[in-house]
């Protein structure tokens, strides 16, 4: 089945096989490795490396010279860049934006977790639940972005993003409004930075906060940041579907991870379930790497109470209707939004669900 609202049909692999243009990458790191790998299944050469003005000092980066742009642009007449690394500021984001308009340039969809590309044939492969989805929606906006974001995974293309990108204050205004006596649960709660938000937008007045972190330097972060708030209940944790221990990626920042690398220190953590700490919670935050199939498992009685969630879609290829989906199944009278904030690639896209 094609779901009606997708409008792509060429994948950003496909252009890029058959293009007679020089293909340049922006950037450096793991987002570039992970796009040099389908480069290879797909038979794409990479003419080079490009990186900002303030990072090019003599860098080589997987046997090529790493250059500036204006090192290229006068070598070169036309080149497509790929661009392979995440854009949440808006300074760089402006940036890419303006380069965008003097050459092409595509954000290739890699997933953050789990195997497989995001292409027009995985859509029609799960065309019924991608369309179910979209008709379950609960305003016009949310249909919009929903469809954006399919169109970008499937081309690369960031006018998409750009289109249907929104203010993460708007949320909080027109879809998850916080009264005075919210218990909340913060899934992957990082460094702090999501519960400061959360009373800061309260005016601290809120009954219980629950945050949950699993990665060890990040929870002492999280400990120290929040040690003036109250009535907050810390626990050094992941967030899974049952009370368990779990072998984890201890790495610090944003992305640890129960995904076993050769090149990571692992450890085992203590995993528990949303509904251990409390089956009462009115608002549940997720942005568990990965994790949140299981983490919604977990906090289902709080759901089916009707609790006010917020729960990443971006980390898996699946998680665009797995997750949706899952959250409807549990509560039918839950209504389902969808926002992308300040992001390229698709990194801050979110399901937003209230009672």
């Amino acid at each position: 089945m094609i779901p009606s609202f997708i409008k792509e049909t060429e994948t950003s692999w496909d252009f890029l096989r058959k293009t007679d243009l020089p293909i340049f990458i922006y950037g450096m790191g793991d987002g570039a490795v992970k796009i040099m790998k389908v480069f290879e299944q797909y038979g794409i050469a990479a003419a080079g490396f490009f990186a900002s003005d303030e990072f090019v000092r003599g860098h080589s980066f997987m046997g090529h010279l790493v250059h500036s742009l204006s090192q290229i642009e006068k070598l070169i007449d036309d080149f497509i860049i790929v661009l392979a690394f995440g854009a949440g500021y808006q300074s760089i984001y402006d940036r890419i934006n303006d380069i965008a308009s003097r050459h092409t340039l595509l954000a290739p969809d890699v997933p953050v977790y789990g195997d497989g590309l995001f292409t027009y044939e995985y859509c029609v492969e799960n065309g019924e639940k991608l369309q179910k989805v979209y008709d379950m929606l609960a305003d016009d906006v949310s249909k919009q972005t929903y469809a954006d974001i399919i169109n970008y995974k499937i081309s690369g293309k960031i006018e998409y993003l750009n289109r249907c990108t929104s203010p993460k204050e708007e949320v909080f205004r027109d879809i998850i409004r916080f009264s005075d006596n919210e218990t909340y649960i913060d899934m992957g709660a990082y460094n702090g930075d999501t519960v400061l938000e959360f009373t800061e937008i309260t005016g601290g007045k809120y009954d219980r906060i629950f945050a949950v972190e699993p990665d060890s330097r990040n929870y002492r972060k999280l400990t120290k940041n929040t040690d003036e708030i109250e009535r907050l209940h810390l626990f050094n944790a992941a967030a899974w579907n049952e009370d368990t221990l779990l072998t984890f990626a201890d790495r610090s920042g944003r992305q640890s991870t129960l995904n076993p690398q050769t090149d990571v220190k692992m450890k085992q953590v203590t995993a528990l379930r949303g509904d251990t700490l409390t089956e009462n919670a009115t608002y549940i935050k997720m942005d568990v790497e990965g994790a949140e199939h299981q983490a919604i498992l977990g906090a289902a009685q709080s759901l089916k109470n009707g609790a006010k969630l917020a729960a990443a879609l971006y980390h898996r290829n699946e998680d665009m209707f797995d997750i949706p989906l899952l959250v409807h199944e549990i509560n039918p009278e839950l209504k389902l939004y969808v926002r992308h904030q300040l992001y390229i690639p698709a990194w801050e896209t979110n399901l937003y669900c209230i009672p």
